[in-house]
């Protein structure tokens, strides 16, 4: 039997030999490694076209882009300080390379455990250089703000001088909620960076996208923290690819999410965050601590050959859990029925008492 997986980390679709093959299957012949017709270049013009904006930038890292976007802020207005949720990637998981490399200072906005909101911006006591939204909130479930009240945060900040960036790593998923041109989204912001491997199932890499001379300088930076990859051209290309076959199923991935969600919580073993998802991303909250999920989906795993999860988040309270389903093509076979007896497989199993050691 297959190893099926829930998790996005897990998605088949990532393993070498199937990156390989999709590769093969779509890349013509003469295609050249570099130079304006080679996949970089192409990628590049596709991204600013997507975007609407006057250039974008290839780099190797969504670390790399975010943090080049924020010292170029920074440095055009001599502030060293920027603003974000809490929970921001820069914050969680760059071992503050922000600060290390750049010099720059974090103020966390608002509640941690909700999205940030205007009242929480205007709090932010020094001015920041720049204010980043990630679109969605990954480890808030998937959660974002409503369009008006988006638009209202953004010019609350430009007034006070800064510039607004968005950690658009997910604006693939995002656009479902908003339905509105992918341009109309990154327009609001000064600077947008977007992930090449995520949900496009790409290789690795990032574009950062904004104006000609944002895009001029990104390049020096990229260049002096040793970016400038010669042969980038399969990563590019696997970007490609999932900007055609992948990008426009996002709305499918949506639907199959809320109705996942849906049967989920009118089990009851387990519910959502949200309730109802607003993009194909979401979260599972178990009655279970993380030792017996963990312990419990090891067993389904081998037992069945599903694949739960890749990662669990704690709560304060230990009697609970949670974790990402991000809908993709590797969730649509799964039915929703499929998923609530998997849900009650796992929090069976969790709750088994463990026999203790011998001796």
């Amino acid at each position: 039997m297959v190893m099926r997986s829930l998790s996005m980390a897990l998605h088949p679709g990532r393993a070498p030999r199937a990156v390989l093959e999709r590769l093969l299957a779509t890349l013509p012949a003469d295609l050249p490694a570099s130079g304006p017709d080679g996949p970089v270049a192409v990628l590049e013009r596709r991204i600013s076209e997507l975007l609407g904006t006057e250039a974008a930038l290839f780099l190797p890292s969504g670390t790399m882009a975010q943090q080049v976007a924020l010292r170029i802020h920074a440095e055009r207005r001599g502030r060293w300080a920027f603003a974000a949720h809490p929970q921001s990637h820069l914050e969680v998981w760059e071992e503050r390379g922000y600060a290390v490399v750049h010099g720059l200072r974090f103020h966390p906005v608002g509640d941690r455990h909700a999205p940030m909101d205007a009242a929480g911006l205007d709090a932010v006591a020094e001015p920041p250089a720049a204010v980043v939204w990630e679109l969605p909130q990954r480890d808030l479930g998937g959660t974002l703000p409503e369009w008006d009240d988006l638009r209202e945060q953004v010019r609350r900040v430009r007034a006070r001088g800064a510039a607004a960036h968005l950690d658009g790593a997910r604006i693939w998923e995002a656009q479902t909620f908003y339905e509105r041109p992918f341009a109309e989204i990154a327009g609001l912001f000064d600077t947008t960076y977007v992930s090449l491997y995520k949900s496009l199932l790409g290789i690795r890499g990032a574009v950062l996208a904004g104006d000609a001379a944002t895009t001029a300088q990104a390049r020096l930076w990229r260049q002096r923290l040793g970016g400038g990859i010669a042969d980038a051209w399969p990563l590019a290309a696997a970007a490609l690819a999932g900007l055609d076959d992948v990008l426009p199923r996002m709305p499918a991935y949506r639907d199959h999410a809320r109705a996942i969600a849906a049967a989920v919580n009118a089990d009851g073993t387990a519910h959502t965050m949200p309730a109802v998802p607003p993009t194909p991303l979401f979260h599972v909250v178990l009655p279970l601590g993380r030792a017996a999920a963990e312990r419990a989906a090891a067993e389904l795993a081998a037992d069945r050959q599903v694949r739960m999860f890749s990662r669990v988040w704690t709560s304060a309270d230990d009697r609970s859990c949670r974790f990402e389903i991000t809908v993709g093509e590797h969730v649509m076979p799964f039915t929703p029925n499929e998923v609530t007896d998997l849900l009650r497989d796992l929090v069976r199993r969790g709750r088994r008492p463990v026999d203790p050691p011998p001796g």
